[in-house]
């Protein structure tokens, strides 16, 4: 007797995960991870406090960025949520009025977490390259680290590590430097942490 065909995961079995997990649907398969420690959302929320002035508002900066907070984001029959994600605004001008977009964002930013570090990782930077996503940071609040890429056509090429207290200019976003610090929940006035 042959084995049952494995069975994929579909948006229904999305939905019915519990309200407390985020859940991510890749290549049929359901990925559920819990909400994200204060750490990761200070980074986020930070990085986002970032960019929202000088890229989507324009003050301070070029503009022309529309910057979302974990969109979900249909591409093809995968489901994601980035932690952050941009659009430049002569490819969607407006925030679309449908629960899920599905066009793949410009830039992102994936917060990395000992629970999505894995699939953030391998699980989802394929399906970004593939979907077209031209540049990606995954932020490290624990290593307190950077890692900026671009896509190239074998995959993406890693453009540099940036970290700690550093004020970095970082592709898509070079025109306004970000200090690192508030994304690990410090100030630039603060002491640097001693070696013990």
């Amino acid at each position: 007797m042959a084995a049952p065909a494995p069975r994929f995961a579909d948006y229904d079995d999305l939905l019915a995960a519990p309200d407390h997990l985020v859940a991510e649907l890749v290549a049929g398969e359901l990925y559920t991870s819990p909400r994200p420690a204060p750490k990761h959302s200070v980074a986020s929320t930070s990085l986002s406090e970032a960019l929202g002035p000088p890229f989507r508002r324009g003050q301070g900066g070029p503009g022309g960025w529309l910057i979302l907070f974990e969109p979900e984001l249909h591409l093809g029959p995968n489901v994601l949520v980035p932690d952050l994600a941009g659009w430049r605004t002569e490819r969607m001008p407006a925030v679309p009025d449908t629960p899920a977009i599905d066009l793949a964002p410009d830039w992102l930013a994936e917060v990395l977490s000992p629970s999505t570090r894995r699939l953030d990782r391998m699980v989802k930077l394929p399906v970004y390259a593939q979907a077209g996503v031209r540049h990606l940071w995954l932020v490290d609040p624990e290593a307190q680290t950077v890692e900026v890429y671009r896509l190239q056509e074998d995959g993406y090429l890693l453009l540099g590590v940036h970290g700690e207290r550093e004020v970095a200019a970082m592709e898509p976003f070079e025109a306004v430097p970000i200090e690192l610090c508030w994304l690990w929940g410090e100030r630039p006035d603060d002491e640097p942490a001693k070696e013990p």
